[in-house]
């Protein structure tokens, strides 16, 4: 995969199997949740209830719920999370969509053959190292960004949304760059 050669899974019982194999995504540990809630509300709550799980995560939908399902865990899910959508695995118009939470919607509704079919999502874990709230210098760098363009308190929420880190530690974090950028100690 990181070659660029192309990985699929060979025919077998389990499609779950089959798309985590081929996913590119971890799978020394993984937890498998069946299909999400047919409702969005109960969809967007069971998607927060996993929002802190670091295990990859993998998800059976039906076509016709799919752009839905994809609309929630982008409003439940930090948007930078990797996700992969395994379509038609094992036949003949197979495909997989390698995204982000972020972009999944969008590039779904973009092309409509991956709104057919059946469908597993592989979804990354949540970075255990923003649940505890070590900052990295890519999520610094965004809440530079948008500390540079909104109001303390909607770049701290938005940094948050893309990072996965807590809002409190992120909030901390822009006081301190605040802070450094006025020539305050």
């Amino acid at each position: 995969r990181e070659r660029g050669i192309g990985v699929v899974p060979i025919p077998g019982p389990c499609a779950l199997i089959a798309a985590l194999s081929a996913s590119g995504l971890p799978s020394n540990r993984f937890a498998f949740e069946g299909f999400p809630p047919r409702k969005s509300q109960a969809r967007q709550k069971f998607f927060a209830s996993l929002r802190e799980e670091t295990r990859t995560l993998v998800f059976y939908e039906s076509s016709h719920r799919l752009v839905e399902t994809l609309s929630d865990l982008k409003a439940s899910l930090d948007v930078g999370r990797r996700l992969v959508i395994g379509r038609e695995l094992t036949k003949r118009f197979e495909t997989f969509l390698e995204t982000t939470v972020l972009e999944a919607h969008d590039r779904v509704l973009a092309d409509e053959n991956m709104q057919k079919g059946e469908l597993v999502l592989v979804l990354e874990g949540a970075d255990p190292r923003a649940l505890e709230g070590e900052i990295r210098p890519e999520d610094l760098q965004i809440l530079k960004l948008l500390l540079g363009e909104l109001s303390l308190k909607t770049a701290t929420r938005m940094a948050a949304e893309i990072t996965g880190i807590r809002k409190e530690i992120l909030y901390q974090e822009a006081l301190r760059l605040k802070g450094a950028g006025s020539g305050a100690p």
